[in-house]
C-alpha cells in the first residue's frame, strides 16, 4: 500500500493544521526534548500534511527507518517482522472535524505526528528492533505477546520520561491527546511509576479511558538497556507452568487462565 497524497482534501489539510497547531503549543513546555527536536528534525509543520516518501528520505538518514503504510491492525507477526526490519506500521487516513478529540482507532495523525518524531532517536529505534526480535522468538505464545504489549503500551505509547528534573511526556498516545497530554502530568489520579519491567507486566493496560498509571523512565538508554531484563524475565515466566485452570467449552475449543498474568 502508498499513501494517496493528491486524495486528502482542503479540509483534510485543515484539520491536520488545527491538530498540529493545538498540540504542538501545548508540548512545548511538556514534552520531551528529543521529541520536540525530531518535529525539526522529520519537517513536519502545521500546513502541510506530511509526506511518507519525503518523510522516509529524512529517516533513512538519521536512524534507517521508514513509514510503512498498512490499512489498518495487522497480526503480530508481520507487525513485528516489519518493526525488526526498521519498519513502522501507520496509516493514511485523518480524523474528521467532529472526531478532533476523540478517536475510537488511531488515525495517521496519532501514528505519524506522535510516533515519528521520536523515530529520529537511535536509542528509541535500537529498543523497538530488541522489542520486536524479542517479539519474533515468543510470537506463538499468546501470554508472551500479552506482557509485550503491555510493555509497548507502558513505554511508546504512554510512556513519561525525567528530564532536568521534570516529567515530560515521550509516548505517542499521550502525544496527540489533548487532554490526557494536561492530564498525564497535573491530575492527582495516576500513579507515576519508575520503569518497572516487572510491575509493567503486571499491568494491564487501559484503552476506554486516560491510565490510571503511568511509567518513568530516566533515559531512553535505559529503554535500550532494559532489553535483556526484559527477554530474561519473558524466558522465566513462560517457563513457568501456565494453565492453572482448565476450561473445556467444546470438543475443539479449550481456553486456558493462565497463573501468572
Amino acid at each position: 500500500m502508498k499513501q494517496d497524497y493528491l486524495a486528502y482534501t482542503k479540509d483534510d489539510f485543515e484539520v491536520w493544521e488545527i491538530l498540529f497547531n493545538r498540540q504542538i503549543e501545548q508540548l512545548k513546555p511538556i514534552a520531551s526534548k528529543a521529541y520536540l527536536e525530531g518535529i525539526e528534525k522529520v519537517e513536519f509543520r502545521a500546513d502541510k500534511i506530511p509526506d511518507y516518501l519525503e518523510t522516509n528520505i529524512l529517516l533513512q538518514k538519521l536512524t534507517g527507518w521508514q513509514i510503512h503504510v498498512v490499512a489498518g491492525l495487522i497480526d503480530n507477526k508481520p507487525f513485528f517482522e516489519l518493526m525488526q526490519n526498521r519498519k513502522f506500521c501507520a496509516s493514511t487516513w485523518l480524523r474528521k472535524r467532529e472526531q478532533l478529540d476523540y478517536l475510537e482507532e488511531p488515525d495517521m495523525f496519532h501514528d505519524i505526528f506522535g510516533h515519528v518524531p521520536l523515530l529520529s532517536n537511535q536509542s528509541v529505534c535500537h529498543f523497538l528492533e530488541e522489542l520486536a526480535r524479542i517479539a519474533l522468538r515468543f510470537v506463538e505464545n499468546p501470554l508472551a505477546i500479552e506482557y509485550i504489549a503491555r510493555l509497548y503500551w507502558y513505554t511508546i505509547e504512554f510512556g513519561l520520561i525525567r528530564e532536568d528534573g521534570q516529567l515530560k511526556i515521550y509516548g505517542a498516545g499521550i502525544l496527540s491527546s489533548s487532554g490526557e497530554s494536561i492530564y498525564c502530568l497535573e491530575s492527582p489520579h495516576p500513579q507515576r511509576i519508575d520503569y518497572d519491567v516487572s510491575k509493567i507486566f503486571h499491568t494491564p493496560y487501559i484503552k476506554e479511558h486516560y491510565q490510571e498509571q503511568y511509567f518513568v523512565i530516566d533515559s531512553y538508554e535505559q529503554l535500550f538497556d532494559s532489553i535483556p531484563e526484559i527477554e530474561a524475565e519473558l524466558e522465566r515466566r513462560i517457563s513457568l507452568p501456565k494453565p492453572r485452570k482448565l476450561f473445556i467449552l467444546n470438543d475443539s475449543e479449550i481456553k486456558y487462565q493462565y497463573a501468572n498474568i
